[in-house]
């Protein structure tokens, strides 16, 4: 299942109306008509841009609107968000680790941060840094865990023991966004600094990017901000919210502006340095800007001088048009951005955008523009494929409705009977209930209205607009030996079969008098525990100095840890229904916890 996000909205950008910062380069110029044609015929509200070389900026600016309704223009303080363009910030932050001693990148990540586990132990063995930053782990993108998840960064973390890999260590590129989270958190432990915090000392506050924010919370402050955009079959644009993803922060959820980014994009084509002072290690620049893992295809007949060679260290690896680039894009719902720069002749584009073809024609138009290159029609390249594409669409006739069912069948049970909440260690949970006459599923935010296929086959399509192009899914079923359902398997990872949500036992109610029965002081060895009720409805363990662990029911007298997978408490009562002891079951052993007298 793919997400296609479309919206209705009426609402045309003509060329009269284009907000325009003119560029003083005599390179770049029609660089302003040429942004004109495209924001028009795209109907993309606006574009932000930064061009530098060796020490100086080019240029920094915007084109169009941050917020069509108010004509509200872009311009170089504009934030936008830059998505995966965060990975090389955070990458290079354990570059300056590596510089100071505190670690190494070949050595496997489980020697700096044990609470990360892969799927088996080969993989905690041999897994390092260095494998991670060039996505050569063996995992696919399992990026349905993550989008839309309400988890905490923690709680991300140890959803990746539970995930499949589809290749062996270092045998293939695959691009993870996971695997940033955990730099992210490697990074926090060796400093003792969250990796919010962490960015803005060592970089943020060091280039003078005073406008950069890492969540959309702090990109709603800034009085200069583009609103999130999306398009509608190419015609029309809608502002969507925001997508909060603080969680995975570490991967992708940096917000800056064009003026703030030509500092980061001449740090690096100067060695590392602002203002003749280091602020990424020199060797770990080099590294970064150095194939380590082969990631490219074959070139397209199109275009047969521009390759994709490998991935470096969070840096795509290429050549354009005989020079040597290193990019990486960004994608978050309403922005598409790439920063990107030519080592070898010290320039360096930032461009973001509503959406892709935006993006790249002006990318690459730019950099034709500063290499002297022969000019290449790139907005036509990315317009006509499209359009002929959107024609092909609209001439074909809609799917059978029949392909793959099959017919006079019906369920096992009433549609009540697969009611319920259904967890997989990788991906959290996914809720099954009842919605009038139909079943309904609800999964990190998505609303599914589910219709019979046949047997035990549900399929179901995203509520909103925004999903209408989005095909159907199918959630199959699974019974267990008394007839009710197990579990519930959905296709949310190609290259793997379906992902399979066990059904959860319904947990006991209780009151808060059949709490208290579980509370009190308890020694667990030297390490003293406390059981305590809060608002009256939720028992939590304190083990300081650690967080306070709320405990959810999930048997007789026994809890889940909420936020830890696999971990549990299970209480033995006397004979007056008190707790005299109390059992951490946890993936590593029992350890067992006694009242104090």
């Amino acid at each position: 299942m793919k997400l296609k996000w479309c919206f209705y909205f009426i609402l045309l950008l003509s060329v009269s109306g284009l907000v325009a910062q003119k560029p003083t380069d005599k390179r770049l110029a029609g660089l302003d008509t040429f942004i004109a044609r495209v924001l028009k015929d795209w109907k993309a509200p606006g574009v932000s841009i930064a061009v530098v070389e060796k020490n100086k900026v080019v240029y920094t600016g915007g084109f169009g609107y941050r917020d069509l309704e108010k004509k509200l223009p872009v311009t170089e303080n504009t934030l936008f968000a830059i998505g995966s363009c965060t990975k090389a910030f955070t990458s290079s932050m354990l570059g300056m680790l590596v510089k100071d001693g505190l670690l190494d990148l070949d050595k496997p990540v489980r020697n700096y941060l044990p609470e990360l586990k892969f799927y088996n132990e080969y993989l905690n063995d041999h897994v390092t840094l260095r494998d991670m930053m060039c996505h050569r782990t063996g995992l696919p993108r399992h990026d349905y865990s993550w989008y839309g998840s309400t988890a905490s960064r923690m709680e991300l973390l140890k959803r990746i023991e539970f995930q499949e890999p589809t290749a062996e260590l270092r045998e293939k590129y695959q691009y993870n966004n996971f695997m940033f989270l955990s730099q992210g958190i490697v990074l926090e432990k060796l400093t003792g600094k969250s990796w919010e915090i962490n960015i803005q000392e060592k970089i943020f506050e060091p280039l003078g990017m005073d406008q950069t924010v890492t969540n959309v919370s702090g990109m709603e402050k800034s009085a200069d901000h583009s609103l999130a955009y999306s398009l509608i079959k190419d015609s029309f644009a809608l502002a969507i919210p925001y997508r909060n993803i603080d969680a995975i922060g570490p991967a992708g959820s940096i917000n800056s502006s064009a003026k703030d980014m030509s500092r980061w994009l001449l740090t690096w084509i100067n060695g590392g340095k602002h203002e003749g002072k280091e602020i990424i290690p020199a060797d770990y620049l080099k590294q970064a800007m150095t194939a380590q893992m082969i990631s490219g295809g074959l070139p397209s007949s199109e275009n047969p001088d521009i390759q994709n060679i490998g991935y470096g260290l969070a840096w795509g690896i290429g050549s354009y048009r005989g020079h040597y680039r290193v990019e990486h894009g960004g994608g978050i719902d309403g922005f598409i951005s790439s920063t990107g720069f030519f080592p070898t002749d010290s320039i360096g584009i930032y461009v973001v955008s509503s959406t892709g073809a935006v993006t790249t024609s002006i990318r690459n138009y730019i950099s034709d523009k500063m290499l002297g290159l022969n000019y290449r029609d790139w907005h036509k390249q990315q317009r006509e494929p499209y359009v002929k594409a959107r024609f092909a669409a609209l001439m074909t006739p809609a799917a059978n409705d029949s392909v793959g069912r099959i017919f006079n069948t019906k369920p096992s049970l009433p549609l009540a009977g697969y009611k319920g909440k259904f967890t997989n260690g990788g991906y959290g949970s996914l809720e099954v209930s009842m919605v009038g006459e139909q079943l309904q599923a609800v999964f990190n935010g998505m609303v599914l209205p589910l219709q019979h296929k046949h047997f035990d086959l549900f399929r179901g399509k995203p509520v909103g607009a925004q999903f209408e192009d989005t095909p159907f899914t199918d959630l199959f079923f699974a019974m267990a030996k008394d007839g009710t359902v197990k579990s519930v398997a959905i296709g949310f990872q190609p290259g793997l079969e379906d992902i399979v949500f066990k059904k959860e036992s319904e947990a006991p109610k209780l009151t808060k008098e059949d709490l208290e029965k579980y509370t009190g002081e308890f020694t667990l060895g030297p390490q003293p525990v406390s059981f305590v009720v809060k608002n009256g409805t939720t028992l939590f363990a304190l083990l300081p100095p650690q967080p306070d662990y709320e405990l959810v029911p999930s048997g007789q007298d026994e809890f889940k840890l909420k936020i830890l997978d696999g971990y549990k408490v299970k209480f033995k009562m006397d004979d007056t229904g008190k707790a005299i002891e109390a059992s951490f079951i946890q993936p590593n052993g029992v350890f067992l916890a006694k009242r104090k007298m």
